[in-house]
């Protein structure tokens, strides 16, 4: 236990919280644009509402005793190991992997939750304040 803490606390202390346009534009840099048929508005919109930018956040608080993790909030019962949870792992790593300013990780993983038969409704902030919505707003402005 103590190691995931100190691990926790290493990462967390190299962590980012981005601007709207700045997460805009490196997640178009990593070509989520259009990745899995998904715009590049709902990417932002589903990281605005799941950890308002925040490469830190984690949620421990889902029902189902699991954590989310990370910018995307990846999923500790799926996706990640926290080393406490029952994990599937899909996308072999370590879920403090996702709690760093290093997004390539959140994203190679978000790829592979979009690929999943869920698709971006993996996500329950997107489907409660992106699907089906203008989602314009949250690429205004960024040049991208």
């Amino acid at each position: 236990m103590r190691g995931l803490v100190f691990l926790l606390l290493v990462a967390v202390a190299s962590a980012k919280v981005f601007e709207r346009c700045e997460w805009a534009r490196v997640l178009k840099a990593n070509g989520m644009n259009g990745y899995g048929g998904i715009s590049l508005a709902d990417w932002v919109c589903l990281s605005k509402w799941e950890s308002d930018y925040n490469t830190r956040a984690i949620n421990v608080h889902n029902t189902d005793g699991s954590s989310d993790y990370g910018i995307f909030q990846i999923n500790s019962r799926y996706w990640c190991n926290n080393g406490q949870d029952p994990t599937s792992n899909a996308c072999n790593i370590r879920c403090s992997d996702l709690l760093t300013d290093d997004v390539s990780v959140a994203i190679n993983c978000a790829k592979r939750v979009v690929r999943d038969p869920n698709g971006i409704g993996a996500w329950v902030a997107w489907r409660r304040h992106c699907e089906n919505r203008d989602l314009s707003s949250y690429v205004a402005g960024c040049g991208v």
